[in-house]
């Protein structure tokens, strides 16, 4: 029986694994087809850049180029469904959108922060959210920008520190509540523990909270929808879910935490075809595999008679073993369910598949 179990849980199973003469930062999948980008940096400060493409059984290098400063992070999701550009952050603050069909020159260039662009996220490409397509940057220096490349050098929104506040190192920025065109939020992470919710539309904080770790993943479950769930992940191996239904004047969005990997939790990841289905990435080198499961109501009225929101449970469903060194980069493919990319700082990226998803 026990066996049975075990056969009948997802498996997470490497299909490519890859080593290369940089240290990997990111990757992500090019939208609508087998290709895959790979980011990082080289021992001589430099930025490297490689296109893959999955041939039987098999990632084929197709193009590679290096560039003057080193790469952090990456997003498809501000382009179009033709063009497919990439935005990427780097470590000296520029955030340049490229051609990956001409990649002599970005497309779009700006020196967005003083020092190392930790995150980046889009919206309202490749048919994903309402609104405008823009782009959102992290950074070291304690802001966070939302960028319109229509708009040139100048971002259409920022959050920054206070006058004379310490900046507070920003680790990750993502887009969600993009329901319609006039609809978008922001929500950002710190290494102090904040995350602040900054509405794009009011240009207000919605919401913010401390969670006394550094914050070093967010993302909402779906980006185009009204909010729903947010999950962030922190150092000392805490997973926060919380429930973006129905806010509490003074205890705010209802909250689960969830431990993970026994060190700092890198990544998390909702897959694209089951909202309530994530992955998590650690710094010992661990892949998790999670499902969220709802209450049987998602609200209640406390002791004042006001709407407090209910929080569901989470179950981890698989675990895996990859690395020595920590997972810093995770990207599901959006069309082939349970297909991922994921990198290390051991200097090797990997394919893998996760089975049974859709029985799940």
């Amino acid at each position: 029986m026990r066996n049975m179990d075990l056969l009948a849980k997802p498996q997470l199973i490497t299909h490519v694994q890859k080593s290369l003469n940089f240290t990997v930062h990111d990757g992500r999948w090019i939208p609508h087809s087998a290709r895959f980008v790979i980011l990082g940096a080289h021992a001589r400060g430099t930025g490297a850049l490689q296109i893959y493409e999955l041939t039987r059984g098999d990632a084929t290098l197709l193009k590679e180029t290096e560039k003057r400063h080193s790469f952090k992070c990456g997003t498809f999701a501000a382009g179009n469904i033709q063009e497919r550009h990439l935005a990427t952050g780097d470590f000296e603050g520029h955030m340049m959108v490229w051609d990956l069909e001409k990649m002599d020159l970005p497309v779009y260039s700006v020196r967005g922060h003083k020092e190392i662009i930790n995150g980046i996220d889009g919206c309202g490409g490749l048919g994903i959210g309402g609104g405008a397509p823009e782009i959102v940057t992290a950074g070291r220096d304690g802001f966070v920008k939302v960028w319109d490349i229509r708009q040139k050098d100048r971002p259409v929104a920022s959050i920054q520190p206070a006058d004379g506040e310490k900046p507070r190192d920003c680790w990750t920025a993502v887009f969600g509540d993009s329901y319609s065109d006039a609809e978008r939020c922001v929500c950002a992470g710190y290494d102090n523990g904040d995350i602040k919710m900054l509405d794009l539309r009011t240009m207000s904080i919605r919401w913010e909270e401390n969670v006394k770790n550094g914050v070093c993943s967010l993302e909402f479950d779906r980006k185009d929808i009204n909010m729903n769930k947010l999950v962030a992940s922190t150092l000392e191996s805490n997973i926060y879910i919380y429930d973006l239904r129905t806010r509490h004047p003074k205890k705010g969005f209802t909250r689960l935490r969830e431990k993970g990997h026994g060190s700092t939790v890198w990544c998390v990841r909702h897959l694209p075809q089951n909202r309530d289905i994530f992955m998590t990435t650690g710094g010992n080198g661990t892949l998790n595999l999670w499902k969220y499961s709802y209450p049987e109501k998602r609200m209640k009225n406390d002791s004042e008679g006001i709407p407090v929101g209910v929080v569901g449970s989470v179950d981890m469903l698989q675990n895996v073993d990859l690395s020595t060194q920590p997972i810093t980069g995770f990207d599901w493919n959006a069309d082939k369910e349970g297909l991922f990319v994921c990198t290390a700082l051991d200097q090797c990226f990997r394919v893998m598949i996760a089975t049974k998803l859709s029985l799940i």
